[in-house]
C-alpha cells in the first residue's frame, strides 16, 4: 500500500482555479492507478478522476470533463489535479487514492490507499 498526503485545498471564488496535490511514499508509485474521488456534506464520496499505472490513460466523471486535468509525475511520486472553472457544486473534501496494478475503470471498492483529504470549498 501507498501513504498519501494531499495539500492544495482551500477558499476560491467561483470561476477561479484550484491544483490539488498528492504525494505518495511507502511503494512504487508507477505501479499504481491513482485518481481523486470527493465527498460533499451528506453525499457519498464519488469520482472525480483517475489515471492508469500503465499507459498513463486518464477517466473522469461527467460534471468535470472539460474542466478539471489529472496528471503524475512518478519521479516526484506525486499526483495532481488541476481544477478550473470551479463552481460552487465542486465544494467537497478531496481524497487522493491509489490501486495496485489496477484499471481505470475499477469500482471505489477496488482502491486499497486513502489520503485524508483536503477541503476545497467554492464560494462567493
Amino acid at each position: 500500500q501507498l501513504q498519501l498526503v494531499e495539500s492544495g485545498g482551500g477558499l476560491v471564488q467561483p470561476g477561479g482555479s484550484l491544483r490539488l496535490s498528492c504525494v505518495a511514499s511507502g511503494d512504487t508509485f508507477s505501479h499504481y492507478t491513482v485518481g481523486w474521488f470527493r465527498q460533499a456534506p451528506g453525499k457519498e464520496r464519488e469520482f472525480v478522476a483517475n489515471i492508469g499505472w500503465k499507459s498513463g490513460t486518464t477517466n473522469y466523471a461527467n460534471p468535470v470533463t472539460g474542466r478539471f486535468t489529472i496528471s503524475r509525475d512518478n519521479a516526484k511520486n506525486t499526483l495532481y489535479l488541476q481544477m478550473n472553472s470551479l463552481k460552487p457544486d465542486d465544494t467537497a473534501v478531496y481524497y487522493c487514492t491509489a490501486a495496485q496494478y489496477g484499471n481505470i475503470w475499477i469500482s471505489i471498492s477496488g482502491y486499497d490507499s486513502w489520503g485524508q483529504g483536503t477541503q476545497v470549498t467554492v464560494s462567493d
